[in-house]
């Protein structure tokens, strides 16, 4: 199996950098990527891509490796921020919807803007048993932090619980090439009433960033490497 893994932020791509010590690093427009073949019951090549942050980084990587390396599965790893009170720090999603939020329609519907860009994730394809612990469930995706007075809609509106910036891109462009797409996103940290327990404080985004994507890294290689 071809698998492309794309990674956004920059402090995700260099929490797994480490992981993986030994291998060429290449260049492609948007990023650096590497190559790694794990010992696994169906052969698979596995290349770790990093994309770029927001959503205009995330759709053109999307197409870009999927033009250029023709995955058979195309999976994103990354971080998300939750939503307090709704979901816990540390909780892994599997995302089943992503809906991209920061569309503000003025002209025609609303309703009709929002729903262009969800995307229904299909996830029939996987085992009945994950490896580890997985939240199924919908990740909200817009160009910004979450704001903490757009809480209250994005949990009304959506059901949602947590939100991050490229997922919507990334998956929205995944059902366009009809290419099968696997989302999973570590809840570093929340935010609530009295604002984000990251916002003004980097070093404690970066120690949780390096913190979920490990556990990302080990829960994806697990389930690709388990038997048939």
């Amino acid at each position: 199996m071809n698998i492309v893994v794309i990674l956004s932020a920059n402090a995700e791509w260099h929490a797994i950098q480490p992981l993986f010590p030994n291998v060429a690093i290449e260049r492609s427009p948007f990023g650096e990527y590497f190559r790694v073949s794990p010992d696994t019951h169906n052969g698979s090549l596995v290349t770790f891509f990093h994309g770029g942050w927001g959503k205009i980084a995330a759709a053109a990587t999307a197409q870009y490796v999927i033009d250029h390396f023709h995955p058979d599965l195309l999976v994103n790893l990354g971080t998300c921020g939750g939503f307090e009170g709704h979901i816990e720090t540390g909780t892994i999603l599997l995302v089943e919807k992503t809906i991209v939020y920061d569309i503000l329609e003025q002209m025609g519907d609303p309703q009709g803007a929002i729903d262009a860009y969800s995307t229904e994730i299909d996830l029939s394809w996987l085992p009945e048993s994950f490896p580890s612990p997985v939240r199924r469930g919908l990740l909200v995706s817009g160009d910004r932090d979450i704001i903490v007075e757009d809480i209250p809609m994005l949990v009304s509106r959506f059901g949602a619980s947590a939100a991050d910036w490229e997922s919507g891109a990334i998956a929205w462009v995944a059902n366009k090439n009809r290419v099968r797409c696997l989302i999973l996103r570590g809840v570093t940290d929340l935010v609530g009433k009295h604002g984000g327990e990251a916002y003004g404080n980097f070093d404690l985004f970066q120690q949780r960033t390096g913190q979920v994507m490990r556990r990302l890294v080990d829960l994806f290689w697990s389930w690709l490497t388990e038997p048939a």
